[in-house]
């Protein structure tokens, strides 16, 4: 009875969910399997199949669930790339058509061997004709996102989500009863206005009101949680499923947001929470005695998970064949459009709760124990196979002979254009008057070599009175610092041009800055802010990572630069900015002069061949510098990354790293390799950072 009691309490509910959130995930990706599946389990051992101490009808879980479940279709829309889209429109939208109507066809045949009705069969199918690019992180690591194949994958994710949610409200809307020729006619008309509203309104005022709030995050941030929640509100009051709100509010501020700070928050909060509730609200769900029972349900689950590799295989193979693409091409492009997770599950759920007049579901418990298996599958199958054939897409190797930075580090061929006519800038923000002479010792070696100038920069705490005593005071000691900033620089016979900025923040004095002075590089300090405080609000590093226009270096030198002889690169990849970071320990190398070692840490079980052609790539890009750098390259079979890195660079002074983030469907992830370099490394390190990044 007292049991009872407590798990009828919506704060012992909560607290039971945070305990899992928390708990299990991190158990899982240690035995390398994905969180969602340990919150699913956990649904499964906690819901009323299990120990009871969780109910899926209960007013706390249902709430967490339902907002969870508008958060994932509000991230997919989010994470959608519009520019890859707009570069392979096209081809996106013929093989986006063929991913969903393959698989459409395949899953109304299924579901009519089943003898489900028309309606329930062409859910169904539609529950097939969507896909989360789940292993995204996998191609982004190995540096062929630019491949075609990859780009027009990630371009037909709109087309297949966006269309997966349109049959599913037509669907819901013929379930529901009461249905004629003019009831669809109605809802279709409807629908259109309602997304032209969201998708061309949203954008508009989003813009409007971000270009008006200017810096204030806090605000921006509860302006996208209430266009998510007005979208899904909206949905609800026209007839359509809330879920398809959401996913229009997502591709409709997806510009608005951009790369932004308030973009990562809105995602982290939607990922360590709402996300993970949705998960265990669905293995809540999940009967596990009825589905062993029922021998039709096996063969249903059967069915559907063959129908749908099938089906993709095919819709990749017409795509092969109408665009003369490759083998390997093909079986990226096949593995990409597999996972079934956001939109699948999302609209799985919502055609589960979906009853009519009579009491009859949309579609039984079989078919929801179905997509739960699929899912599991596909989400495992798809990104190893992506791993297995992605390594195999061809990298341009454009570019590779340049020794220059700007050319390295131009994100356009505007911005290269406009860089090739400016002086090389670097932005030096400094101060701490006990670390900055290696901070501009750092910035004029590479000035000195790249026939630029350097810009030391002391940014100085806005006070509310201009003519206020402390400001008068922190002016001074900025011009003291600058004083000697000079006096460096002049060392090294380049040009110096200091600066001080007033203003509130000094990330965004920094990042303002360099715009103003069209910098080509920022060189900043080391940050010791971590922990919950820095992954909420950000440190001044991540600031200015997220706002530069520019590449940021952050340093943290345990001496001079000039003394640096010995330089180690770890190469995960061989994408466009990890070939920057090589030319920048080059060229660092070049003017010391310092040896630089390429160190890559290969997992046990990649094939030989597969590393020897890694090794012959990276040779290839580190032999056609042009610069007299002693250039070695170090592979090593070990399954532990960091390890082998923090080990290896006992030996060297200087360690040139990468800020890596990879998205995901359930929001971002930091690389954890990284993070653990940066605590535990032994020497100095540059810390390169992408604009955006």
């Amino acid at each position: 009875m007292t049991l009872n009691l407590l798990t009828d309490s919506p704060l012992i509910a909560f607290t039971i969910l945070l305990t899992v959130i928390f708990t299990v995930p991190p158990i899982f990706e240690r035995l390398r399997l994905p969180g969602l599946v340990g919150l699913l389990l956990a649904g499964i051992i906690l819901g009323q199949n299990g120990l009871k101490l969780l109910d899926s009808e209960s007013e706390t879980v249902n709430l967490l669930s339902d907002i969870g479940k508008l958060y994932l279709m509000f991230v997919a829309g989010l994470e959608i790339d519009l520019e890859q889209f707009r570069k392979t429109k096209n081809r996106s939208i013929v093989f986006g058509s063929l991913t969903f109507l393959v698989p459409l066809i395949a899953g109304i045949i299924a579901g009519r061997l089943f003898s489900f009705s028309w309606n329930s069969s062409v859910l169904i199918g539609s529950l097939l004709a969507s896909h989360t690019l789940l292993a995204y992180p996998i191609v982004s690591r190995l540096g062929v996102v630019a491949n075609e194949a990859v780009t027009v994958t990630i371009g037909a994710t709109i087309f297949t989500d966006t269309g997966a949610l349109l049959v599913l409200a037509i669907c819901v809307g013929i379930h529901g009863g009461n249905f004629s020729a003019l009831s669809l006619a109605t809802l279709l008309g409807g629908l259109t206005i309602y997304s032209v509203v969201v998708l061309f309104g949203f954008d508009w005022a989003g813009k409007e009101f971000f270009r008006r709030s200017g810096d204030e995050q806090s605000n921006q941030f509860l302006f996208i949680l209430l266009a998510l929640f007005l979208a899904s509100v909206g949905a609800q009051i026209i007839g359509i499923e809330k879920i398809v709100g959401a996913f229009l509010a997502g591709l409709a501020v997806n510009d608005v947001l951009g790369r932004s700070p308030v973009k990562e928050k809105i995602e982290f909060i939607g990922s360590v929470l709402f996300i993970p509730c949705f998960f265990v609200d669905m293995g809540l769900l999940i009967n596990i005695p009825a589905f062993i029972k029922t021998l039709s349900s096996i063969w249903l689950t059967l069915v559907i998970v063959v129908a749908l590799i099938g089906s993709k295989f095919i819709a990749a193979f017409l795509a092969k064949l109408l665009y003369r693409y490759n083998t390997a091409e093909m079986l990226t492009m096949w593995s990409l459009s597999l996972p079934q997770v956001a939109a699948t599950l999302a609209a799985t759920l919502v055609a589960y709760q979906a009853v009519n007049p009579a009491g009859e579901r949309l579609i039984n418990e079989g078919v929801l124990n179905s997509v739960i298996v699929l899912m599991l599958v596909t989400a495992i199958l798809g990104p190893i196979i992506t791993a297995r054939f992605a390594t195999f897409l061809q990298l341009s190797s454009t570019g590779f002979e340049t020794d220059k930075l700007t050319t390295w580090w131009g994100n356009s061929e505007d911005q290269l254009a406009d860089k090739n006519d400016e002086l090389f800038t670097v932005i030096v923000p400094i101060y701490n008057p006990q670390t900055q002479r290696y901070l501009i010792e750092m910035a004029a070696l590479l000035a000195r070599h790249e026939s630029g100038k350097v810009v030391p920069l002391a940014i100085t705490k806005a006070h509310v009175n201009m003519d206020n005593p402390e400001l008068a005071t922190a002016l001074d000691q900025s011009k003291q610092r600058l004083d000697l900033a000079r006096k460096i620089s002049q060392e090294f016979e380049v040009e110096v041009s200091p600066a001080i900025r007033i203003d509130d923040d000094a990330a965004l004095g920094i990042s303002r800055t360099s715009r103003e002075q069209n910098a080509s590089l920022v060189v900043m300090g080391w940050s010791r802010t971590t922990g919950l405080r820095a992954r909420l609000f950000g440190s001044v590093i991540d600031s200015v990572f997220w706002s530069s226009h520019c590449q940021v270096a952050v340093t943290r030198l345990l001496s001079s630069p000039t003394t640096i002889r010995r330089i180690i690169v770890p190469v995960g990849d061989l994408t466009r900015q990890t070939i920057g970071a090589v030319r920048f320990a080059q060229i660092l190398a070049d003017v010391n002069p310092a040896e630089v070692v390429l160190l890559h840490v290969s997992d046990r079980k990649t094939p030989p061949t597969l590393v020897e052609k890694f090794t012959s790539q990276l040779s290839d890009i580190a032999a056609k510098s042009q610069l007299q750098v002693n250039t070695n390259i170090q592979i090593i079979k070990d399954n532990d990354i960091a390890r082998v890195i923090i080990r290896e660079s006992q030996a060297f002074d200087l360690a040139v790293l990468r800020s890596v983030r990879y998205r995901t469907a359930g929001g971002l992830a930091i690389s954890q390799v990284t993070t653990q370099l940066l605590q535990e490394l032994k020497c100095s390190i540059v810390l390169l950072g992408e604009p955006n990044s």
